[in-house]
């Protein structure tokens, strides 16, 4: 099968951010298939043209379209739209049998339609957020866009053969714009089994590095530190860790939009770097190593039911890594957590109740030792993604036979 991958965010393990893209098509082309992924270098550079490399076997297409996660609003519409365009071009003269095209951004619609549509082939979607009711839901999306973007959502899921969805309420989501229920199917973000089999000494080697660390209780975010994750919260939980228990340390390690706010939190109540440390995003081949210092790790969304649904890459990173996973949201990982004892569910509006639930479960040497145990069978049991990449190349095949 010849596969054109649309992702406008595509990541290899040298760069920071999720490789879910990556891995999916590494084993796709180790299954025996041919896979094109047509992506953006988002690197701040001046606009420049298309370029391929080779990664694992994967042929990458790459435009420079810069963007960042501080960027405004605007900003980051205007890199969608640019790709979009351009990716269209691009993505109609590479001869395929399948188009896959994954959002976010839904834009990303756009190019695989019209590849699609030029080289008569079928288009799978792939749903990994429910846009645009989020950003409309935290008033980032408004106005006059709002109908147009609702358009473009619905025209998304009714052009492709078959829809994969990141979870059970994507899928609802998808379902509620009249799409078949058999055309859509749950695949979730995955866990890399063998990448996050870190040694202990790698955790080790870690905690050695800094003097604050050492062998005290570690509490990691690794990701995004955008409006819709609320970093600040942990601070806040720091905040009041520090009067109970000052030897607990918080590591946050990503970037975003809200870094300096988060900064300035930590600041403001007295932790920043003496309890609670930030250091930049690094790449994902570098997360198992901080993973496997973690004592625990992170999850963390806004007090918003929307993002329920989600499938963040790093709680299954810390399911593949064997760690406790502590969320502050509802929904189906809540479940799975309080179904297997994996980790805990923190109220997302009460730092001070969230510090003392930390605290409780830090000092459960028993529970801790379970939850980890139960962290590492659900990611091997449930979210292997060798066994996920095989659930979606029989997507892939089902919309060649189906079309």
């Amino acid at each position: 099968m010849k596969l054109l991958y649309l992702h406008q965010y595509f990541n290899t393990p040298q760069m920071s951010g999720g490789t879910r893209s990556y891995e999916m098509a590494r084993r796709l082309v180790a299954a025996g298939h041919e896979v094109h992924i047509v992506t953006s270098d988002r690197s701040p550079q001046d606009d420049g043209d298309w370029y391929v490399t080779r990664e694992a076997g994967i042929v990458v297409h790459w435009l420079p379209v810069p963007y960042a996660n501080a960027m405004s609003y605007r900003e980051r519409v205007d890199a969608f739209v640019r790709f979009a365009w351009r990716a269209a071009q691009r993505a109609a003269t590479i001869p395929a049998e399948v188009v896959f095209a994954t959002s976010t951004p839904l834009t990303i619609a756009l190019p695989a339609v019209y590849a699609a549509r030029r080289q008569k082939i079928p288009m799978v979607f792939e749903v990994r957020d429910l846009w645009p009711e989020l950003p409309i839901a935290i008033g980032a999306l408004k106005g006059p866009v709002v109908l147009p973007a609702l358009w473009l959502e619905r025209f998304a899921y009714h052009q492709a053969a078959q829809l994969v969805a990141l979870s059970p309420g994507m899928r609802d989501g998808i379902l509620r714009q009249g799409v078949a229920s058999e055309r859509v199917h749950v695949i979730p973000n995955s866990a890399d089994i063998d990448l996050f089999a870190a040694p202990e000494e790698a955790g080790y080697a870690f905690r050695s590095r800094y003097q604050w660390l050492q062998d005290r209780p570690l509490i990691v975010y690794t990701g995004t530190l955008g409006r819709i994750n609320g970093v600040g919260y942990l601070a806040e939980i720091a905040g009041w860790m520090a009067q109970v228990a000052p030897e607990v340390r918080f590591l946050v390690v990503g970037g975003g939009y809200e870094e300096e706010a988060v900064l300035a939190k930590a600041r403001e109540l007295g932790v920043l770097d003496t309890s609670f440390f930030m250091l930049p995003s690094v790449p994902k081949n570098e997360i198992p190593a901080i993973l496997s210092a973690a004592t625990v790790a992170m999850s963390l969304f806004i007090d918003l039911p929307a993002m329920w649904s989600n499938s963040a890459n790093k709680f299954f990173d810390a399911l593949a890594a064997g760690r406790p996973v502590a969320i502050n949201y509802g929904g189906w990982q809540a479940d799975l957590l309080e179904q297997t004892g994996a980790g805990i569910v923190l109220p997302p509006n009460d730092a001070r109740l969230a510090a003392q639930q930390l605290w409780a479960l830090l000092q459960a040497k028993d529970r801790l030792a379970h939850a980890r145990v139960a962290a590492r069978h659900l990611a091997e049991q449930r979210f292997d993604r060798d066994k996920l990449a095989r659930q979606l190349e029989e997507v892939l095949k089902l919309a060649l036979v189906t079309r």
